[in-house]
């Protein structure tokens, strides 16, 4: 058991009985949750920038890719990010949310607070656009892009992904990639990697480095989670990751709830320590839409994904060989998860301040040790 610090009273107020203590305690409640930072380690950029504000994130990393999907000689679905419909797609988010009351596009992880709204931290969840030529890591840089992630589920040109039958890391490319990363103050990405290229990324960068949303292979043994060896890893190297919603690989157990991800919110911690997780979410900010319209049936929910479960599975795909039952955790596909998971992380006996760490303060701090 966590002890807590002692409530200190004045004569008058002990005497004043339980009813005073139930009104000190929610006020002081409500101050905290106030003054707590809310930070999503994987989001998107809703239709309605009101729903920001909603969603209580004072920042947030923002995939803002534009994907294409196309199909390899097996018939697999790939999602292929071109640098002409990325690039466009910058441009265009960095002039949406100029002078917006709700969000802004952030630099530095200072300015997280900085100024009223969300902190956005504009992310290309694969290096597909940078193709070989380099200098666009510095013009994507320039022009507003915060975090780069090597790869998404498949090989490319920088490093091996996560859901190919033999694994590999960096690539020569990537390799140099990843040095350009750090030298202009892009954060690197190793979500969806393969764990070789997980370690090489930590073994090799000079500054922290992200896995922005992933779940642990500890509890969940697939290769989209990690190790964790690979955990302790970014760990060392001052990074973190981000625990996300995809349930089916958050548990193997047939109804999610809000304590699993509190379990892997717990194993991380008990890993690499409180510092190196936080929550991504990975879903739109409103939560997973077709699961919303089925009152998260997730019975019924789960059929969009088993179509692409099962072409991974025919091409031998390692951790594909059992039919995920769900898709969300129902009490978190809504905009109010991040107060539903601070409470809960309250009361499984975490310590305030470890809250406020795995809420924000821990995405705070990486974003600010790299970018400044």
């Amino acid at each position: 058991m966590i002890l807590r610090r002692p409530v200190v009273m004045n004569r008058r107020s002990f005497l004043s009985g339980s009813a005073a203590l139930t009104a000190w305690s929610a006020s002081s409640a409500t101050v905290a949750e106030k003054h707590r930072l809310y930070m999503d380690g994987l989001s998107f950029l809703p239709e309605g920038l009101r729903e920001i504000k909603a969603a209580g994130l004072g920042g947030m990393i923002c995939d803002i890719s534009e994907i294409e999907e196309v199909r390899d000689k097996d018939n697999v679905p790939r999602y292929l990010r071109t640098f002409e419909k990325c690039s466009a797609a910058l441009d265009a988010t960095v002039a949406k949310l100029a002078n917006k009351p709700e969000v802004f596009v952030a630099r530095k992880g200072s300015d997280i607070g900085s100024r009223p709204g969300c902190a956005t931290f504009l992310q290309f969840q694969s290096c597909e656009p940078v193709g070989t030529d380099l200098t666009r890591i510095a013009d994507f840089h320039r022009r507003g892009l915060r975090v780069l992630q090597f790869t998404h589920h498949n090989d490319n040109l920088f490093a091996g992904g996560a859901l190919e039958r033999e694994w590999s890391g960096l690539t020569p490319l990537g390799i140099e990639g990843l040095a350009e990363m750090n030298r202009v103050g892009l954060v690197p990405d190793v979500s969806h990697g393969s764990e070789p290229t997980m370690l090489d990324a930590a073994r090799r960068s000079t500054t922290p480095i992200l896995l922005s949303h992933g779940a642990c292979k500890a509890i969940v043994d697939h290769p989209r989670c990690a190790s964790d060896t690979v955990i302790k890893a970014i760990a060392d190297k001052g990074g973190m990751m981000g625990i996300f919603m995809m349930s089916f690989w958050l548990t193997r157990e047939r109804v999610p709830t809000v304590d699993h991800l509190v379990a892997q919110i717990r194993h991380v911690a008990n890993i690499a320590g409180i510092e190196a997780v936080g929550i991504s979410n990975d879903f739109p900010m409103a939560g997973q839409s077709n699961l919303v319209a089925l009152n998260n049936d997730n019975g019924e929910g789960v059929k969009e994904y088993l179509p692409w479960w099962q072409a991974m599975r025919e091409q031998k795909i390692a951790g594909f060989d059992w039919t995920p039952e769900h898709v969300v955790i129902p009490e978190l596909n809504n905009i109010n998860r991040m107060a539903t998971i601070a409470a809960a992380l309250d009361k499984a006996g975490f310590r305030s301040r470890d809250v406020d760490r795995v809420m924000g303060g821990n995405w705070r701090r990486v974003l600010t040790d790299v970018l400044g």
